[in-house]
């Protein structure tokens, strides 16, 4: 086994794995938004990415019998399918990139986004087809280039008038979709290796068991309460990723 893989950073790795799943379960969005800057930090954003994307594309397995029956699929499917249609643009970015600009990118996405959940903001635009499918295209084309394509697609979610479960049904849906649209874009492109596999098996027994874990406490805790928290823990870990 590669000796970077048993390091003191390997195991940085997994507590943030851990912790991502943690997160994912609760939310069913902040999995990526945790992982994605520390990661990008510890290995470069050209490995981050695809080990994001491969935990990212599966995470929804211990939910997927309530998710089944609360998405609305004529909602998320043409967000979905627009966003895969725009992830090679991203690919390129991340690809011809500079990967300190491009970890630093990741890091503001994070702090703008969870600033802006935090202060209350709500997607008052239009709700139609159009919409959803620029909206779709915007999140595709960041996804491809910093594997975070969520942050606009959870603004206009979470500003509509469906339940929680919906909500939270539709995302893990949209990331599920995205992320398998976005790792074929990065197989074609070379970016998805062995050594990114090998990392994303590695890390995957403890950001399930977190997801998990994350999942249970959804359904007996606030979820308002445990939203201000992964907003909070997103924008201080990015903070110090930008500073980094």
């Amino acid at each position: 086994m590669d000796d970077s893989l048993i390091s003191a950073r390997f195991w940085i790795a997994v507590a943030i794995a851990g912790a991502a799943g943690v997160i994912r379960g609760i939310t069913g969005f902040g999995g990526a938004l945790v992982m994605t800057p520390p990661l990008a930090l510890l290995y470069g954003p050209q490995m981050a990415v695809p080990v994001v994307l491969l935990l990212e594309a599966f995470a929804a397995t211990p939910m997927m019998r309530d998710i089944a029956r609360a998405v609305q699929w004529r909602t998320i499917m043409p967000i979905s399918l627009a966003a895969c249609c725009m992830v090679p643009f991203g690919g390129y970015l991340l690809v011809t990139a500079d990967p300190q600009d491009l970890r630093r990118a990741m890091a503001a996405i994070v702090i703008i986004f969870s600033l802006l959940l935090l202060a209350g903001w709500r997607y008052s635009g239009a709700r139609g087809l159009p919409a959803r499918l620029g909206l779709g295209m915007i999140g595709g084309g960041m996804l491809g280039a910093t594997g975070m394509g969520g942050p606009p697609v959870i603004l206009y979610l979470m500003s509509g008038p469906d339940p929680v479960s919906t909500t939270r049904a539709n995302m893990n849906v949209h990331v599920v979709v995205t992320s398998l649209g976005a790792l074929a874009m990065l197989g074609w492109r070379g970016i998805l290796d062995e050594k990114c596999a090998l990392t994303a098996l590695l890390l995957a027994p403890v950001f399930y068991v977190g997801a998990i874990v994350g999942t249970r406490l959804f359904s007996r805790f606030s979820e308002r309460g445990f939203r201000q928290f992964a907003l909070i823990l997103m924008l201080a870990v990015s903070t110090g990723i930008l500073l980094a």
